[in-house]
């Protein structure tokens, strides 16, 4: 039973350490990009979010979070999940090529001064990487969320932040604490009480 203890301490303690030292380092451009979202929403831009698997479910809750903001007094920002659409994913990866899921989805439905925020553990997935480029050529803000050494979205996206992390825990653990940071600085930025401590 004490080994199920340690393993219990020890996974903690490397989602902590992870956690705190991608915070500590990336907290001038987490501004940054929160800013910049902040821009775009005030000119009326939407969010649009996407990944694969579990980041898939990452990308479904950070467009919850700002399209219904659990605090009161706080104001809904449009956002869509792409994941969300299985039946048009299920459509475009069959009668095309999967990699082109997101891309296409966004060339209907996006348009420039949208963002665009797009979450991969890996930074290789092909449909991620495809579909944050056709971002780029629309002239959406680009944000990506990645981990180990940040894949093939370097060069990618305006704001990109990696989790220098192989654990695909980890990485999660910490792409979802900053959609929480980031969904909180844009709505103080746009003059909301500050309510989280």
């Amino acid at each position: 039973m004490s080994d199920f203890v340690e393993k219990v301490r020890r996974r903690a303690a490397e989602t902590v350490a992870t956690q705190s030292s991608f915070f500590d380092v990336s907290a001038r451009a987490i501004v940054d990009c929160a800013r910049a979202l902040d821009v775009a929403f005030a000119r009326g831009g939407r969010l649009f979010t996407f990944g694969c698997g579990g980041s898939a479910a990452d990308a479904q809750h950070a467009a919850v979070e700002f399209a219904h903001p659990v605090f009161e007094r706080r104001r809904a920002i449009p956002a869509f999940a792409l994941p969300n659409d299985v039946a048009h994913l299920t459509a475009l990866g069959n009668d095309r090529d999967f990699s082109l899921v997101f891309a296409d989805r966004l060339r209907v439905l996006a348009k420039k001064g949208d963002v665009a925020l797009a979450l991969t553990t890996s930074g290789k997935s092909p449909s991620v990487v495809r579909g944050l480029s056709a971002a780029r050529e629309i002239g959406m803000v680009t944000v990506a969320f990645s981990g180990r050494d940040g894949g093939k979205l370097a060069g990618v996206a305006e704001h990109h932040f990696i989790v220098p992390s192989f654990s695909v825990h980890r990485i999660q653990e910490a792409h979802l604490t900053l959609v929480h940071v980031l969904w909180d600085l844009v709505h103080v930025l746009r003059g909301e009480e500050d309510t989280v401590g």
